[in-house]
C-alpha cells in the first residue's frame, strides 16, 4: 500500500514539471527595448572660418624715454650733476611746447659702481645716478627738433620711441568689418565647393592679433654733436583684427 502512495506522488511531480515546461514554451518572447538617443544630441552640421582685417593709419603722437646718466666720486656731486642736466632737458622740452603733464619720471636710480684694476682688485668706487622721464610728444612735426634740443641740454640716453594714434575707434571698426567680410567670403567659397548651403551664424569671436605697432620704429642714441634736425620717421600703424565665425550648413 505504501508503494502505491509513493508512485502516485512521483506521478504528480512529473505532471507538474511537464506542465510548467509547456507553459514556458507557449509564452511569447518579449523583444529588448532599443536604447533611446541621448537627449540634446547635436546633429547640426557646421563650418568654421577665420577672416582678417588690416587697416593702416597715420600716428599722431609719440612716446619716448629721455634720460640723464651721470657719475662722480661722491653721491652729492653725482646728484648735482644729474639734476643740472635733467633740469636743462626739462626746460628744453617745455620751450618746445611740451605740456608739463606730458613729462613723467619713469625711473630714478642712485648706486655705487666699483672700478676694477687689471688684477680684479677694486681701484675706485664712483656713484652713478640715472634719471629717466617718459615724454608724450603730441606735435610730431617737432619731434626731431625736440630730440636734438634735449641732447644739447644734457640728456644722454634716448630710446624706445613709440608711435601711436590717440583715436583708433574708426580704424578698429573698419578692421572688424573687413575681418567679418573676409570670413564670410571664405565660408561661401567652401560651401559652394562642397555643394551645401550656408546657414546662420552660430558663434563669432573677434580678437586683435597684435597691438597697434608702428611699421617703422626708431631706437636712437644721441651725442652732444647731434645734427641740427634729427631725422625721425613716424611711418604707419597697422591695426589687425581676426574674426573666427562658425556657420551652420544645410
Amino acid at each position: 500500500m505504501k508503494t502505491n502512495y509513493v508512485w502516485i506522488a512521483f506521478s504528480l511531480l512529473v505532471a507538474l514539471v511537464l506542465g510548467a515546461c509547456a507553459t514556458s514554451a507557449a509564452a511569447p518572447s518579449v523583444p529588448a527595448a532599443a536604447t533611446p538617443a541621448p537627449a540634446g544630441a547635436n546633429t547640426t552640421r557646421q563650418i568654421s572660418v577665420t577672416g582678417t582685417g588690416n587697416v593702416f593709419i597715420t600716428p599722431d603722437v609719440a612716446y619716448v624715454n629721455i634720460g640723464v646718466h651721470s657719475q662722480a666720486d661722491t653721491v652729492t656731486d653725482a646728484l648735482t650733476q644729474n639734476n643740472d642736466q635733467a633740469q636743462g632737458g626739462s626746460t628744453a622740452l617745455k620751450g618746445l611746447g611740451v605740456d608739463p603733464k606730458d613729462i613723467q619720471t619713469s625711473a630714478f636710480n642712485v648706486y655705487p659702481q666699483q672700478q676694477l684694476g687689471p688684477n680684479g682688485d677694486v681701484q675706485k668706487t664712483v656713484y652713478v645716478v640715472d634719471n629717466t622721464v617718459y615724454v608724450t610728444v603730441r606735435d610730431l612735426s617737432k619731434l626731431g627738433q625736440l630730440l636734438d634740443a634735449v641732447t644739447k641740454a644734457g640728456a644722454n640716453s634716448i630710446n624706445g620711441i613709440q608711435f601711436d594714434a590717440l583715436n583708433k575707434s574708426q580704424a578698429l571698426s573698419q578692421a572688424r568689418d573687413m575681418a567679418i567680410q573676409d570670413a564670410r567670403s571664405q565660408a561661401q567659397e567652401l560651401v559652394k565647393a562642397a555643394g551645401v548651403t550656408l546657414g546662420p551664424i552660430d558663434t563669432i569671436n573677434l580678437s586683435s592679433s597684435n597691438p597697434p605697432q608702428p611699421m617703422f620704429k626708431s631706437n636712437v642714441g644721441f651725442s652732444a654733436a647731434a645734427a641740427p634736425q634729427v631725422p625721425v620717421s613716424a611711418g604707419q600703424l597697422e591695426i589687425t583684427i581676426d574674426a573666427s565665425i562658425t556657420y551652420e550648413i544645410k
